[in-house]
C-alpha cells in the first residue's frame, strides 16, 4: 500500500482490475456485508463532513469516499507521509481508538480559512501552535459530531478527541499487529487536494457490523413473515404430485436390456410377501398392497415393514442360497 508524498497532489483512482497485494499471514476479516455497512456509514460521513467543512471554512470543500480496506496498524502507519496531521479519538463505549489523518498543509490551510485568510499562501511545515491547535480542535469536534451521526445505524458512539500528532510513528492508536479498517477519502479545501484516511479498530466494531448487516426485524415485519409462511405452507399442501406404486427395482445388464423381446420374462427380486413401494420423484415414502376399488385397481397403504430388503440384499441372499445348495449337491 503506497501513498504519494506530495501533500497537495490530487489522488488518482486505481485502475479497474489492478492487482493488489494479499498477505496470507493476515487473511481478510472484512466480509462483503461488513464493507457494505461501513460504506453506507462512511459515505454519509463524507456528505455531512463536506457540508460542515464548507460552512466552517467559508470556502469550497469536499470529502469523497474512495474505498475501504483492511490492514494491520503497522502497515497503515508505514504508508503515511511524514510529517502528517493525525488526530486520534476515543470510541466510547467501544474499546480502542480511531484515527483521522490528512496532509499537514491542508490542516494549516483550514486554520488560515477559519481566521479569514484565503488559504492559498504556502503553509508552514511544522507542528501547530497552541492557538492553531485550539482552532483545529473546534473543527475536529464538529467532524466527530458528524461521524457520530453517520454511524448511528451501526452503533451509538460518544467519540472524544484524544491527541494530535505529526509523526506517524508516535501515533499509538493500536498495537502494530491489530487489524484496522481504513477508509480512504479525497479531501479538498479551496485549491488544495490530498488524501485523508479514517481508521477504526476491527475487533471493536466487528459485533456491531454483524448486527447491522443482519438487523432484527420489527414485530410487524415478523408477523408479516409468519403470515407469508403460513400461506405458503397451505398452498404447498394443494400442489399436485405424481405418485407411483412399484415393485422393488431390478438391476439388469445393458446387454440384457437391449435384447429384450416380446415374450421374455423378467424375474423380479421382489419377495412375495413384501408390500409394494409407494414413491414420488424416485423416493420411497410409504408401502402398499395391491387391491381394487370398484372397477379400478388400487393400492392399500400398509404399515412400514420392520425390515424391508433392498434389491441388492435380496440378490446377495439368493446368491448365498445358490452357493449353499451347490455345495450340498457336491457333498
Amino acid at each position: 500500500m503506497t501513498r504519494p508524498d506530495t501533500r497537495t497532489a490530487p489522488l488518482r483512482r486505481s485502475r479497474r482490475g489492478e492487482p493488489r497485494t494479499y498477505d496470507f499471514r493476515r487473511p481478510t476479516k472484512l466480509s462483503r456485508e461488513h464493507v457494505r455497512v461501513l460504506q453506507i456509514a462512511q459515505e454519509a460521513f463524507a456528505r455531512q463532513a463536506t457540508t460542515a467543512l464548507t460552512t466552517m471554512l467559508r470556502a469550497g470543500a469536499r470529502l469523497e469516499l474512495l474505498g475501504i480496506e483492511q490492514h494491520s496498524y503497522d502497515d497503515y502507519v508505514a504508508a503515511l507521509p511524514h510529517p502528517c496531521f493525525i488526530a486520534t479519538f476515543t470510541l466510547e463505549p467501544l474499546a480502542g481508538k480511531g484515527v483521522l489523518a490528512y496532509p499537514l498543509d491542508i490542516a494549516m490551510a483550514a486554520v488560515d480559512h477559519m481566521l479569514g485568510g484565503s488559504g492559498a499562501a504556502e503553509q508552514p511545515d511544522r507542528p501547530m501552535t497552541v492557538m492553531e491547535t485550539a482552532i483545529t480542535n473546534h473543527l475536529l469536534g464538529r467532524l466527530l459530531s458528524e461521524f457520530t451521526a453517520a454511524f448511528t445505524h451501526v452503533v451509538e458512539l460518544q467519540p472524544e478527541l484524544s491527541e494530535l500528532e505529526y509523526d506517524p510513528q508516535l501515533a499509538q492508536a493500536a498495537a502494530g499487529s491489530d487489524t484496522v479498517m481504513v477508509a480512504t477519502f479525497t479531501l479538498g479545501v479551496g485549491s488544495r487536494a490530498g488524501e485523508a484516511t479514517l481508521v477504526l479498530p476491527f475487533s471493536s466494531f466487528a459485533p456491531a457490523l454483524s448486527n447491522a448487516a443482519s438487523p432484527q426485524l420489527s414485530e410487524s415485519a415478523q408477523a408479516k413473515r409468519r403470515r407469508a409462511f403460513e400461506a405458503l405452507s397451505e398452498r404447498l399442501t394443494q400442489v399436485p404430485v405424481e405418485v407411483g406404486v412399484r415393485f422393488a427395482p431390478l438391476e439388469v445388464s445393458s446387454e440384457d436390456l437391449l435384447s429384450l423381446a416380446v415374450g421374455d420374462v423378467l424375474l423380479l427380486r421382489h419377495p412375495q410377501d413384501a408390500p409394494l413401494e409407494v414413491t414420488t420423484n424416485d423416493v420411497v415414502f410409504a408401502y402398499a398392497i395391491a387391491s381394487n376399488h370398484r372397477r379400478r385397481l388400487a393400492a392399500a397403504i400398509v404399515p412400514t415393514p420392520a425390515s424391508v430388503p433392498t434389491p441388492a440384499s435380496v440378490q446377495t441372499t439368493a446368491q448365498t442360497t445358490a452357493q449353499t445348495t451347490a455345495q450340498k449337491d457336491t457333498a
